[in-house]
C-alpha cells in the first residue's frame, strides 16, 4: 500500500474538495441527468451522453479522493531538519551554468503546484535534490538535457 504524504493543510484542501464534489457537484450532474432525460429519446440524445459522461468523471475523482484521504499520512514538521534536503523542505537552487536561482518547496504529488513554488517529490528536480546538503552541487536529468545546481539553503 502507498502512502500518500502531506501537509495537514494538504489533507484539509482534498476534504473540502471531496466534501464539495459530493454535496454540490454531484447533484448537479444528477439534475442536467434527469432534465436531458425528459427531453426524449435516449439514444439520439447528447446531452444525455454528455452529462452521463460527466457523471462517470465526477464519480472517478471522487473515489480517487478518497482513496487519496484513505492512505494520507500527515508528516509532523516538527521532524524535519535542515541538514539535509528531505519532504517538505523549502531549497534555494543556484542554476551553476546561468546563476538564476530558484526557490521550491519539495511536497507530495497531490500538493504540488508550480505557481506556489511548490513542486512535486517525483519530478527530476525534487529526485536529484533530496539527501543533498548545502553547498553541494547536484547534477539533474532533465527534458532539457543535464543541468546543475548548487544548493543554497535548505529550510522548513
Amino acid at each position: 500500500m502507498a502512502y500518500n504524504y502531506m501537509t495537514e493543510e494538504g489533507l484539509k484542501k482534498l476534504k473540502e474538495e471531496l466534501t464539495h464534489m459530493e454535496s454540490v457537484e454531484r447533484p448537479r450532474v444528477v439534475a442536467a441527468i434527469a432534465e436531458a432525460r425528459d427531453k426524449g429519446d435516449l439514444s439520439e440524445n447528447a446531452e444525455y451522453d454528455a452529462a452521463k459522461e460527466a457523471q462517470g468523471l465526477l464519480e472517478m475523482r471522487i473515489a480517487q479522493l478518497k482513496d487519496t484521504i484513505a492512505n494520507a499520512r500527515i508528516i509532523d514538521d516538527s521532524r524535519l531538519n535542515t541538514e539535509e534536503i528531505q519532504l517538505l523542505n523549502r531549497v534555494k537552487i543556484k542554476n551553476v551554468a546561468n546563476g538564476a536561482t530558484m526557490e521550491y518547496s519539495i511536497v507530495s504529488e497531490t500538493e504540488a503546484d508550480l505557481r506556489a513554488g511548490k513542486i512535486s517529490i517525483a519530478t527530476p528536480i525534487a529526485k536529484a535534490l533530496l539527501g543533498h546538503r548545502v553547498g553541494d552541487v547536484v547534477e539533474v536529468q532533465a527534458p532539457a538535457g543535464k543541468m546543475k545546481f548548487e544548493v543554497l539553503e535548505i529550510a522548513i
